[in-house]
C-alpha cells in the first residue's frame, strides 16, 4: 500500500462528475488507503466490501467526532453551537445512541411508512402535473427536491411554507461546505436554524399536533429523556437527513437510467423491477460520497492494515459497493441484479433509520416519472451534468425533455 495519502480532487469537475476511476485505483491499491478528503482532513478509506461491512459494526470505531485526533473536524462545526450539533443519534454511541434512536424509531417502521404511500403518490402526481405540460424541466429543482422536503415536513410537523429557509440553511451547513469552506457561513446558518427550531418548539409546546416533533417534545418535557440540546439536534437531523439523501437518490437514479437506455427500456417494459432497481441505484451511485465516517477509539487493524487511535476512518461505500469481490461486473448498471446488499444505508446499529421511507419515495418518484413523462431524455450531454462535490453525491441539476401531456 502506498504510504502517501492521495488527495481526492473535489475542485476538479471531472472527478466530481465521475470519481469511480480513481476509486477503483484506490481499491486496487489496498483494502485501506490514506486520503485527504473534504475540508483537508486526512482519513483512512476502507475500500473493500467485507472490510467495510465489518467496520460498520466494530465498537472500536466511534461515531462521536470528539474521539477524533484531527481538530479540524471540530472546527468544521458551528463554533457557538458545537454541543447542540453533537447531541444527535448520528454522532453518538451507545448508550446515548440507543436512547435517542428509540425515541424516533416508531415513526419509521415499515408499517408506518406503508401508510404514507397514498400521500407520497398524491404529492408526486401534483408535482408532475405542474411540469408535464411544458415538455421540459429540471428534475432536481422541480421534482426531486420538493417531493422529499414536503414529505419530511409533513411527517415532522414543519410548515412547508418554511422549506426555502431551512433548505438554504442546510445548504450552507452541509451541501456547500466542500465548495465554500467558510466557518462564518456555517456559524451563521446554524444560528438561524437553531433560532427557527427553538421558536418552532415553543409553538408546538403551546399547540402540540399529531406529528413527530410534538412527540419528541412530549418525550422531553414529560419523560425527561431529551435535553434541550438533544431536542434541537434531533429536529435538525431529522429535517436535513430526511430529504437530502432522497433528493440525490431520485436524481442519480434517473440520471443513471438516462445514461443506460437498455436499463431504462427494461424498467419501462417491466415496472415490477422497480424495487430491485432502487437497490441497484443505491449500489451503483449512492447518495453518500465517499462514505461514512468513524473515529478510532484505539489502535485497530482493518483489512490487515494498522489504523492508529484517533484516526478518521471512512467506510467508503461508494468504493466498496463496486468491489468486484462482492458484486460481479460492479461498474455496470444492472437493475436485475440479485443479492444486492449494498452499504449505501450503512450497517449495524447506525443503519439508516429513514431507509424504508427513502425507498418508498424513490420507487414512487421514479416509477411515476417513467410512467407520466414519455420520451424522457437529457436536455444536455451527460458530460455536462453538474454534480455535487464533497460528502454527498447527486446531480445539482437534471435538465430533461419529454413529450408534453403526462396524463395520470
Amino acid at each position: 500500500m502506498s504510504q502517501q495519502p492521495v488527495l481526492l480532487p473535489y475542485a476538479d469537475p471531472a472527478f466530481v462528475a465521475d470519481p469511480f476511476p480513481l476509486y477503483r485505483e484506490l481499491r486496487e491499491d489496498g483494502p485501506v488507503r490514506r486520503a485527504v478528503i473534504a475540508g483537508g482532513v486526512e482519513a483512512w478509506l476502507v475500500t473493500r466490501y467485507e472490510d467495510g461491512l465489518a467496520a460498520l459494526s466494530d465498537p472500536r470505531l466511534s461515531s462521536d467526532v470528539r474521539d477524533a485526533s484531527d481538530p479540524r473536524l471540530m472546527e468544521q462545526l458551528p463554533s457557538t453551537e458545537r454541543e447542540s450539533m453533537l447531541s444527535n443519534m448520528l454522532r453518538s454511541d451507545p448508550p446515548d445512541h440507543t436512547r435517542l434512536r428509540r425515541l424516533v424509531s416508531k415513526a419509521f417502521t415499515a408499517r408506518r411508512v406503508a401508510e404514507l404511500r397514498p400521500r407520497v403518490q398524491e404529492l408526486t402526481d401534483r408535482l408532475i402535473d405542474g411540469i408535464a405540460p411544458a415538455g421540459h424541466a429540471d428534475l432536481v429543482a422541480d421534482f426531486a427536491l420538493p417531493l422529499p422536503v414536503t414529505v419530511i415536513s409533513e411527517l415532522l410537523g414543519v410548515p412547508v411554507s418554511d422549506r426555502h429557509d431551512f433548505q438554504r440553511w442546510t445548504d450552507d451547513m452541509i451541501l456547500r461546505r466542500a465548495e465554500m469552506p467558510d466557518p462564518a457561513v456555517v456559524d451563521g446558518a446554524w444560528q438561524q436554524m437553531h433560532a427557527y427550531l427553538a421558536k418552532l418548539m415553543e409553538s408546538k409546546r403551546a399547540r402540540p399536533g399529531d406529528d413527530l416533533l410534538s412527540a419528541l417534545i412530549t418525550a422531553r418535557d414529560e419523560e425527561q429523556r431529551l435535553n434541550e440540546d438533544e431536542l434541537i439536534a434531533m429536529s435538525f437531523l431529522l429535517l436535513a437527513a430526511g430529504y437530502i439523501t432522497t433528493v440525490n437518490l431520485i436524481g442519480s437514479g434517473v440520471a443513471a437510467l438516462l445514461a443506460n437506455p437498455d436499463q431504462l427500456a427494461l424498467l419501462r417494459e417491466d415496472p415490477e423491477l422497480l424495487p430491485g432497481a432502487i437497490e441497484e441505484f443505491l449500489r451503483y451511485d449512492g447518495p453518500v460520497n465517499p462514505g461514512i465516517a468513524r473515529f478510532a477509539r484505539e489502535d485497530v487493524v482493518i483489512g490487515g492494515v494498522s489504523v492508529p487511535r484517533g484516526a478518521t476512518v471512512v467506510i467508503a461505500s461508494a468504493i466498496a459497493d463496486r468491489d468486484p469481490g462482492r458484486f460481479p461486473e460492479p461498474d455496470r448498471l444492472d437493475i436485475t441484479r440479485r443479492d444486492n446488499t449494498h452499504l449505501a444505508f450503512g450497517h449495524g446499529i447506525h443503519y439508516c433509520l429513514g431507509a424504508p421511507l427513502a425507498r418508498l419515495e424513490g420507487q414512487i418518484a421514479i416509477g411515476t416519472v417513467l410512467r407520466r413523462l414519455p420520451g424522457l431524455a437529457l436536455a444536455v450531454p451527460p458530460g455536462e451534468l453538474r454534480w455535487r462535490p464533497g460528502g454527498l453525491r447527486g446531480p445539482q441539476t437534471l435538465p430533461v425533455t419529454f413529450r408534453p401531456g403526462g396524463r395520470r
